[in-house]
């Protein structure tokens, strides 16, 4: 059962469901920004053009039509799991290949959207619990790395300094999540970004410059980072995370269906898969990300009680009215590395225990659920410390065949058909 709410109210609310994803949405863009040594100009376009593509994107899902959109009260924003292969295939190749992948995989979603939705229980808990365990395990270094200072070639790389904002950005995190309940504990990560910033600040580690030289106002502009460039490994391998998003969506989109008592259908899982594949695609375009249902909104629905679309409307509102001013997205890039790498620990050790989560479920009682999931996260983790064991290869297919994430989710889905046969493809 569903309660409307006064557009006052819904507006205070989409608020709130702005203020749960934000540091999520922006982690993205600063992190790959960061690792391909964008200057402050690109990172200040990356990120709010980032901010104006999550409100798109979520309002693709929102109109529901004939065509796309499954109509639901969800928010949309960065997939978490591509930042590896991005980051992969823009030292690699550069970042307009990296673009190019995304338009790619987003034509893909796009087009096998029917068929997906028929083949879901290709990939069942043993298959997406491994999975999302070593996408959250693969990303940890990241987040060291910024720990210590964000470059561990320097030689202030895990200078006291930068390890205790780390650590007081995690304290802050966990105090907020322990004590405190409610809308204050779903922005945990928010407020931890915000005090260790401010402490950061205090110490003059944080220069206001990028913010005052940003704009006031400016437009998404296609392919602003120059025309994309095609690679076929480096399309491969954004398909192949595609549908780690796609499985991961169906999951939120069941999740909420199951909130609303509402049955989610064939029909319901194909428009939502197509609205995703539009968001990558126009992500492509103007030089974003690739955009997936975020999990973590699920919650503050059932947290409010408000359960209506109205309030999301106001949520792709704001958070595309964000998106146009490039001074909103310039106080984000000021943030210091320890402060962000304190944060992503936190967010990405999440990952890998939801993914754990997951693994609970699974009878680990039948052995070939454990060679799954064994080899798969030893392949997966392997191939990430490691990823020059496949330096005798060709450069594009070292690329495919080095990142932990792609390794994980061919491992798991072919072992789980291969051990188990028809089973594997049986209904649930």
């Amino acid at each position: 059962m569903t309660t409307e709410v006064s557009q006052k109210k819904a507006a205070v609310l989409g608020l709130q469901h702005l203020l749960a994803m934000y540091s999520g949405a922006v982690a993205v863009p600063l992190l790959i920004g960061g690792a391909l040594g964008f200057n402050t100009t690109k990172m200040t376009y990356l990120v709010s053009i980032d901010i104006f593509m999550c409100g798109l994107a979520t309002l693709l899902q929102l109109l529901k039509n004939r065509y796309f959109g499954i109509g639901l009260p969800v928010v949309l924003g960065c997939a978490f799991q591509s930042v590896a292969p991005l980051i992969l295939i823009g030292k690699k190749f550069g970042f307009t290949t990296m673009y190019g992948a995304l338009i790619v995989s987003g034509i893909f979603v796009f087009l096998i959207a029917g068929l997906f939705a028929k083949i879901k229980r290709l990939f069942p808990p043993v298959v997406t619990g491994t999975l999302i365990t070593v996408i959250g395990l693969t990303l940890i270094p990241v987040a060291i790395n910024n720990l210590g200072g964000g470059n561990s070639q320097s030689p202030k790389f895990g200078a006291p300094l930068n390890l205790l904002l780390g650590v007081i950005t995690i304290a802050v995190i966990l105090a907020v999540e322990v004590l405190c309940k409610g809308f204050i504990q779903s922005i945990a990560t928010l407020l931890g970004l915000l005090v260790g910033s401010i402490v950061a600040g205090c110490l003059g580690m944080i220069s206001f410059a990028p913010v005052s030289s940003a704009a006031w106002f400016h437009l998404p502009q296609v392919f602003y980072f120059g025309m994309p460039r095609f690679e076929w490994s480096s399309s491969v391998t954004m398909m192949i995370i595609a549908l780690v998003s796609m499985v991961e969506s169906t999951g939120v989109f069941f999740a909420i269906g199951d909130l609303l008592g509402k049955e989610i259908n064939q029909d319901d899982l194909k428009r939502g898969y197509r609205a995703e594949g539009l968001a990558q695609i126009l992500g492509g375009s103007f030089n974003t990300f690739p955009y997936t249902t975020f999990s973590q909104n699920v919650g503050l629905l059932q947290l409010s009680g408000i359960k209506t679309k109205r309030p999301i409307y106001w949520t792709s509102g704001l958070l595309m009215a964000m998106g146009l001013l490039p001074k909103i997205g310039a106080v984000v890039t000021i943030i210091p590395a320890p402060v962000l790498g304190g944060a992503m620990l936190v967010m990405f050790t999440m990952i890998a225990v939801q993914g754990m989560k997951m693994l609970a479920k699974v009878d680990f009682g039948d052995n070939r659920n454990v060679l799954i999931t064994a080899i798969s996260l030893g392949l997966g983790l392997g191939v990430t410390v490691a990823p020059n064991i496949f330096q005798a290869f060709p450069p594009t297919i070292q690329l495919f065949l080095s990142n932990g994430i792609v390794i994980a989710s061919l491992s798991a889905t072919l072992l789980n058909l291969l051990l188990k046969g028809k089973a594997a493809l049986a209904p649930a």
